[in-house]
């Protein structure tokens, strides 16, 4: 198993990153304030308007670093990879795959079958550990059941078109009870919004599945699959439709169970000092210092420890994306009979 390694979060809009020897140097208004050797790190994403020089992309692309960009609102700009890993073989296989109705139908079931499970189980864990009113325990369950019946017919869809259109009706329900899990009552939720985010929940959301979709992007790189070609998600200029298709069974267990976290445990506020600033028509985005101290969180998270279900190892949350991606490879190149979903214990 790899070991896992670093992500340098550069998040000052006026910053600009710089190669000197076989160091990372970031540098504002032309002062350095940090550095970092290479070889701690295995990705850099960046916040910046400024970017980077060609120097330290090079750099990158020799050691393997991925180096994505986006704007200091969170949108994705794009990213650099180095040389591809794997071979060309698999990619072959992947890019048939992707081309079979059939062959995308039978992934993308899995992937939405995995999502809607963990969807069931963060509800679940949710009723065990606080044990909420009648009435609200009753909306849940009821959300629970319908969820297992999603699951259930998901079997029966032999297109993308309808894995997805199962996959909305799952969303729907399941966040239509997520305010119910927000224990913190400077905080509400009344439904998913992305473009902007209209509340600091979406806030939150959109910022770490960003960092989710990072992972999952580098992740198939890494194992030698095309994260832009993808089985659920259709082709499109610029999206990375195998790594929104992977992500989609680690959505709960790594982004929604974390943000409710920190805002159940008080790590993030809506008070008179708050955490966050208005953007643009009706949109709100975190403020630099709070997006830094949330990351850090982020990333202490990522280093703690789980028992994968069908390895049966111990390994640091921050592989999961890696595992996930290793497993589909091994499916791809059928090595594997069947991709085994990661599902909550």
């Amino acid at each position: 198993m790899r070991k896992l390694l670093n992500t340098l979060y550069v998040l000052s809009p006026n910053a600009y990153l710089q190669k000197d020897g076989e160091n990372v140097v970031v540098r504002i208004e032309d002062k350095e304030c940090f550095r970092i050797p290479i070889i701690n790190i295995e990705a850099i994403i960046s916040f910046s308007y400024l970017g980077a020089s060609p120097g330290l992309m090079n750099l990158c692309t020799h050691y393997g670093v991925s180096l994505s960009f986006h704007t200091p609102q969170g949108r994705y700009i794009g990213s650099l990879e180095g040389e591809v890993r794997g071979n060309v073989l698999l990619r072959r296989t992947q890019f048939r795959y992707a081309d079979d109705e059939t062959m995308s139908a039978y992934y993308a079931v899995a992937f939405i079958a995995g999502k809607i499970a963990n969807q069931r189980s963060v509800l679940g864990r949710f009723l065990r550990d606080h044990h909420p009113e009648d009435n609200i325990t009753g909306q849940i369950q009821e959300v629970m059941r319908q969820l297992k019946i999603l699951i259930q017919t998901l079997s029966r869809r032999s297109t993308r078109a309808e894995v997805m259109g199962v996959e909305g009706t799952a969303a729907q329900l399941y966040f239509g009870v997520f305010n119910y899990l927000v224990l913190n009552n400077d905080f509400s939720f009344n439904g998913r919004s992305k473009r902007p985010p209209k509340d600091a929940i979406n806030t939150l959301l959109s910022l770490f599945y960003t960092m989710l979709s990072h992972d999952v992007r580098s992740a198939l790189n890494s194992v030698g699959l095309d994260p832009y070609v993808g089985f659920l998600h259709t082709d499109r200029p610029g999206r990375p439709s195998l790594a929104l298709d992977l992500m989609e069974e680690l959505r709960a267990y790594m982004v929604d169970r974390f943000v409710l976290s920190i805002i159940n445990k008080r790590q993030v506020s809506l008070s008179d000092l708050s955490d966050f600033m208005e953007y643009g028509e009706n949109g709100l985005r975190l403020k630099e210092e709070s997006r830094k101290e949330l990351i850090g969180l982020w990333q202490k998270r990522k280093k703690e420890e789980l028992t994968h279900p069908y390895l049966g190892e111990r390994i640091p949350l921050g592989l999961l994306p890696y595992t996930q991606a290793m497993l589909l490879a091994r499916v791809v190149r059928e090595e594997l009979e069947d991709y085994p979903v990661f599902l909550i214990q």
